[in-house]
């Protein structure tokens, strides 16, 4: 069996917010000799996404800088869990210009990023600021359909409310789940 390796990337624009907080939390119920690498998308910024799919040959340079890291991080994980408020019904910024970058991994001669992802799992995480989880199914389905598409196995997504930061313990059937989210 292939020992597991989870990347755990904040979307957050606020550092120790409720979305991190429940994903650490999730995080805490692995078992200790369970990799665990935590990058912080604010911290590794990358430029908008360039759409160059139909100049010249549709090809996408290899990556360089942040975005180098961010590849070699999430080809490196078993596990790619997605930590993301809910801003507007769906993800952060930081969070969907991370996704939109797999669009010009894919189309990187020799890398194949596609089909190496394929196989992997995919999770996400979100606080919302009102108990009515529906409100959050947009971040959800396209979490869903990202793994689909990609082949990955679809882990699901982890829902707490909290506004204020630490509001989300008090959300005892989040931490519930949190506790059995990796299981």
């Amino acid at each position: 069996m292939t020992a597991r390796t989870f990347l755990f990337l904040l979307g957050s624009s606020r550092t120790d917010g409720n979305t991190e907080e429940l994903a650490r939390l999730a995080a805490e119920q692995l078992p200790p000799e369970t990799e665990q690498r935590w990058l912080n998308l604010n911290e590794l910024a990358l430029p908008d996404f360039e759409d160059l799919r139909h100049d010249g040959d549709g090809r996408y340079p290899t990556p360089t800088g942040n975005a180098d890291t961010l590849l070699d991080a999430t080809l490196g994980a078993t596990d790619l869990v997605l930590a993301s408020p809910l801003y507007w019904y769906a993800m952060s910024t930081s969070t969907k210009r991370y996704l939109d970058h797999w669009s010009g991994w894919m189309r990187v001669p020799g890398l194949d990023f596609k089909q190496r992802m394929g196989g992997r799992t995919l999770w996400g995480v979100t606080a919302l600021a009102t108990s009515d989880h529906s409100v959050a199914e947009p971040a959800t389905g396209t979490l869903r359909t990202i793994a689909s598409y990609m082949r990955m196995e679809w882990g699901g997504m982890l829902l707490g409310v909290g506004t204020r930061p630490g509001d989300v313990l008090g959300d005892t059937a989040a931490v519930a789940r949190a506790k059995t989210f990796f299981g």
